[in-house]
């Protein structure tokens, strides 16, 4: 051990009182300094006791403090940058809100709110009425509840209908959604028995009546969002379902999962099933999530016949499963916009992103890749067509064309580069194929432009 190095660390009040670290007292919490020091003494101190360090200067010691005050003083919960086309990132927060949806929210939560007063009769509301009267004019729906995600969703329109009776689904729609969160095991908690009728590739309509008895609660129809099965498959149209629902009085559910109230068959992408059509169809009740193709917050979505939402809305769960006023306020900020469709494309980034023209996508490619060039002399950049992901378990089949930026350092391994890129104070998370970086625009904003040439000249600075 040297004690002699042990003697010279210095004291708390020693590197309290150094200029580079005073200057951080008046942008950053005392005790967060204070931690901060503590921690790099300490830390200095184990590596002289272990024979780590055999010399060190007070300018190493100040800089560990500043790095630790920094590393202290960051959000856990922080924007990362999404290079990598998949729109709906379910590791990155999924559907980005609105400009309206954030300031509907900023102007709710700054400020008191009639969450649960009636403003016209001056006394106690419902928190619901606030954004039941614009989904059903959206989607045609009798009512509308909303809880605080699509599980959820499920799991209380199957404990006020189902509860220890059984719900009736196909094989092929017992899928396992993020996390490893399965659908049977969500039915289960809520009390319904699942009955699995059909086969993972076939199901008939002679399923589900053959096993419908005294004890069956409702026939389930899980919409496949996050896979498809291809080749030879047969599932039981909805109408067929829901007028095998209506001659044996027994309500049809859906959960048809990204909340899809735009008709992309329109713009090029293979069909996938609306809101509005389930309705139109007669299913009794529809559940949906609120930020995957809807573009808005986390949300479970609930819309369908009124004698079956007014049940739910009187179930004790409804209670542990309700949204808070940001959440309503966000998912009211979204869902204006989706009274005009060319409104909603245009506000609503998930639908502005895939729906982005490819043109856009390469003027975006060809002005970041020549501010790259400009400033970084160490690197190939390349511009080539790719494809992009819809994400979040939405359209899994579907691959969107883009323009992707590929980078090669001729100094650090493209292994380091992705770590130090993703490691970055805004952390760039990029895609990796070929032993290349790939930056794809879809994704990308402009207004990070310069946070990404930052990146990449702070990645060289540490070699």
């Amino acid at each position: 051990m040297n004690k002699e190095l042990l003697r010279r660390l210095p004291k708390v009040d020693e590197l309290l009182n150094q200029e580079k670290i005073k200057k951080y007292l008046n942008i950053t919490m005392r005790n967060i300094i204070v931690d901060s020091i503590r921690e790099t003494i300490c830390n200095y101190r184990n590596m002289i006791i272990k024979g780590r360090i055999d010399a060190f200067t007070n300018e190493d010691i100040i800089n560990s403090v500043i790095m630790t005050i920094e590393e202290k003083d960051e959000f856990r919960l922080r924007k990362v940058i999404n290079a990598t086309g998949t729109v709906i990132h379910t590791n990155m927060g999924r559907s980005l809100l609105s400009k309206g949806a954030v300031e509907r929210v900023i102007d709710v939560v700054e400020n008191y709110n009639n969450l649960e007063y009636d403003i016209n009769k001056g006394k106690r509301g419902l928190r619901y009425s606030h954004i039941e009267e614009i989904i059903t004019k959206i989607t045609g729906a009798e009512a509308a509840m909303v809880v605080n995600n699509n599980a959820s969703a499920v799991m209380l329109v199957l404990s006020t209908l189902c509860y220890e009776k059984e719900a009736i689904v196909s094989r092929g729609q017992l899928v396992e959604i993020g996390g490893s969160f399965r659908v049977p095991e969500v039915m289960k908690l809520s009390g319904a028995k699942l009955v699995e009728v059909g086969t993972t590739n076939r199901t008939h309509l002679f399923d589900y009546e053959n096993n419908i008895s005294e004890d069956t609660g409702v026939l389930l129809k899980v919409h496949t969002s996050n896979y498809k099965i291809l080749g030879f498959t047969e599932e039981v149209p909805l109408d067929e379902l829901v007028e095998l629902g209506k001659e044996h009085n027994i309500p049809v559910i859906e959960d048809i999962g990204s909340g899809v109230l735009v008709d992309f068959s329109k713009y090029g992408f293979a069909y996938e099933p609306t809101v509005q059509e389930s309705i139109k169809k007669g299913v009794d009740v529809v559940t949906f999530s609120g930020d995957k193709m809807l573009g808005g917050p986390q949300a479970g979505i609930i819309v369908g016949k009124k004698k079956y939402i007014d049940k739910m809305k009187k179930n004790q769960l409804t209670r542990a499963l309700r949204i808070d006023k940001m959440t309503l306020a966000a998912l009211e900020g979204t869902l204006k916009y989706y009274l005009d469709e060319e409104e909603a494309i245009k506000n609503i980034p998930t639908l502005s992103m895939i729906l982005a023209d490819k043109d856009d996508i390469m003027k975006k490619a060809q002005k970041l890749k020549e501010m790259l060039e400009k400033s970084l002399r160490n690197y190939d950049f390349n511009i080539s067509a790719d494809f992009s992901m819809v994400g979040g378990g939405s359209m899994p089949t579907e691959k969107v064309d883009t323009y992707v930026i590929r980078i090669k350092s001729k100094k650090i391994a493209t292994e380091k580069l992705e770590y130090l890129l993703r490691m970055n104070k805004i952390p760039i998370i990029v895609r990796v194929c070929n032993d290349e970086i790939i930056l794809d625009l879809r994704t990308i904003f402009e207004k990070d432009f310069n946070t990404i040439l930052d990146a990449f000249q702070n990645a060289e600075s540490k070699l």
